[in-house]
């Protein structure tokens, strides 16, 4: 059995980096996926090269999106806000979708029972303790810890079930995996044998690795919340570059995973992190701090 670690590339060049460090050991391939459209639909430069990555150039299969969905929705002066807004965000998941389903192009040489792991590229799995021998045919949910701004705060008040897996021969679609309910539910519950993101046969990965969130200036941070998936929701928040550069200052997260946005904005949190030891983190990080040493608290 092959491992095939998939992800889709923004910008992450540093975190990219660390991901192949981390991962080289444990996996065959990596499968990366880059559009020249944001998820906002802006265009944008082509950020991946290669050749930054000489040492793994061999394990690597890059995948280039030149083009947009075909079925997006159109956004008019004509239409409310509302309605806008909700288009926005459905052209945002069917670039998302577009995306990640990609992927595939990318698995031809695969075979049915090789081990495909999803995440997106600042989820890092954790497979130091994973034995690729004892998988069957259930989905893999890795619980991972998530840490914000630098690689030692972390967001403590939950945890992050980011990367998921399943041999090639029980894929749906790519956005069939990511969309699978972070839990497993119990034998007895009937829909789900209707469901197609709730299932029984789970496997949850304890100690699954890290989701090291906008480990960026407060400036790149901001583009990128102007251009990810719910990009539509934080135009209507008031966070500002200024604000954010004060959060990070405190060591403070701005978002939160929580909150009903009927009620409240998601952006209006101010959630503490813990600085923690950095023995809970990738063995190569750990013994690499010196090279990410802008990126510690």
């Amino acid at each position: 059995m092959k491992i095939y670690d998939c992800t889709i590339f923004f910008d992450e060049k540093m975190v990219f980096d660390l991901r192949l460090n981390v991962l080289n050991e444990f996996v065959d391939k990596f499968v990366v996926v880059e559009s020249l459209y944001t998820h906002s639909g802006a265009k944008k430069k082509q950020n991946f090269d290669i050749n930054n990555y000489k040492n793994f150039k061999d394990k690597i299969i890059y995948i280039l999106i030149d083009k947009e969905p075909d079925d997006l929705f159109e956004i008019s002066e004509k239409n409310s806000d509302e309605k806008n807004s909700g288009c926005k965000r459905m052209n945002s998941l069917k670039r998302i979708e577009q995306q990640y389903n990609a992927i595939s192009t990318g698995l031809n040489e695969a075979e049915p029972d090789d081990l495909l792991i999803l995440s997106d590229c600042d989820e890092i799995p954790n497979l130091s303790n994973f034995s690729k021998h004892k998988v069957s045919n259930n989905i893999l949910l890795f619980k991972q810890k998530i840490f914000y701004y630098k690689f030692n705060l972390l967001h403590e008040k939950m945890d992050w079930f980011g990367s998921k897996g399943c041999k090639k021969k029980n894929l749906v679609s790519f956005t069939w995996l990511r969309n699978i309910k972070n839990k497993k539910y119990p034998f007895w519950r009937v829909d789900t044998f209707f469901s197609k993101n709730r299932y029984t046969n789970i496997d949850i990965i304890d100690h699954g690795g890290w989701h090291f969130t906008n480990i960026k200036t407060s400036k790149d941070i901001i583009y990128k919340l102007n251009n990810f998936g719910e990009h539509n929701e934080f135009e209507e928040s008031d966070l500002t570059e200024e604000k954010l550069s004060k959060l990070i200052e405190n060591g403070e997260l701005y978002y939160n995973h929580e909150v009903d946005t009927k009620v409240t904005s998601k952006y209006s949190a101010k959630i503490k992190l813990r600085k923690i030891e950095n023995s809970i983190l990738p063995e190569y990080l750990n013994r690499n701090t010196s090279l990410y040493k802008d990126w510690f608290a």
